[in-house]
């Protein structure tokens, strides 16, 4: 998406931010080779008495306090002027929304195996959640574009998105508890990998340096002896 903008709304993504995104890119690719196995959750029940776990319900409250103050307190007076509010509104929201689209596949599941699961509450409580969270991240998205440039909100809403949804699988599904010391470093030095890119992308977007100008000055330096 930074690139295409670039292209096709005619955003302009110095040196730096290009050097930002293929960070992001390279960290991702080594978060997802070390990412720990999905523990198997077959049944609502079993959804539920996840979601019922102390240590996510105290994850999830404390969510949705920050999320409010962002959207009553701190949006309506830094939201046109900083691009991260917006953009943390969207990333909060989406650890609901990827929640709730994991308990409803499960629930599509038994349904297709002729078990009752539209009888469980919990379905009906999860499609309430889905259509509020999404409601609540296609808004703040749009006016985070609407202000900031394209290439810019996409990478970084990439990046918090992602850390908000892999510290809630993890709190909800307990991941880590079975990684080995190797796939641990290796997770956080992909995450670390990206937020170095993103802050490439970010701290020099107003810095005017393109590839030619960077690879002239590089030839009009003098040569060694």
């Amino acid at each position: 998406s930074a690139i295409l903008s670039s292209y096709f709304l005619n955003e302009k993504l110095n040196i730096h931010g290009k050097l930002g995104c293929v960070l992001s890119i390279l960290g991702s690719t080594v978060m997802v080779i070390h990412a720990p196995e999905e523990e198997e959750v077959t049944s609502l029940d079993e959804m539920e008495r996840k979601l019922q776990d102390p240590a996510f319900v105290t994850f999830a409250v404390l969510l949705t306090i920050v999320a409010l103050v962002l959207i009553i307190v701190v949006a309506p007076k830094r939201g046109q002027t900083n691009i991260l509010i917006y953009i943390l509104i969207c990333s909060l929201i989406g650890a609901f929304s990827v929640s709730s689209v994991k308990g409803l596949g499960i629930a599509i599941k038994q349904m297709l195996q002729r078990k009752p699961a539209y009888r469980h509450p919990l379905v009906y409580i999860l499609v309430g959640v889905l259509v509020l969270s999404v409601s609540a991240q296609i808004n703040y998205l749009n006016k985070a574009l609407d202000v900031f440039n394209t290439s810019l909100v996409t990478p970084i809403y990439y990046v918090c998105f992602t850390t908000t949804v892999v510290t809630c699988s993890i709190i909800l599904f307990k991941e880590w508890s079975s990684m080995e010391l190797g796939d641990i470093i290796g997770t956080l030095s992909g995450f670390c990998s990206i937020i170095i890119g993103i802050f490439l992308l970010h701290a020099f977007k107003n810095t005017n340096i393109t590839w030619s100008q960077l690879m002239s000055t590089v030839a009009k330096e003098p040569s060694l002896p």
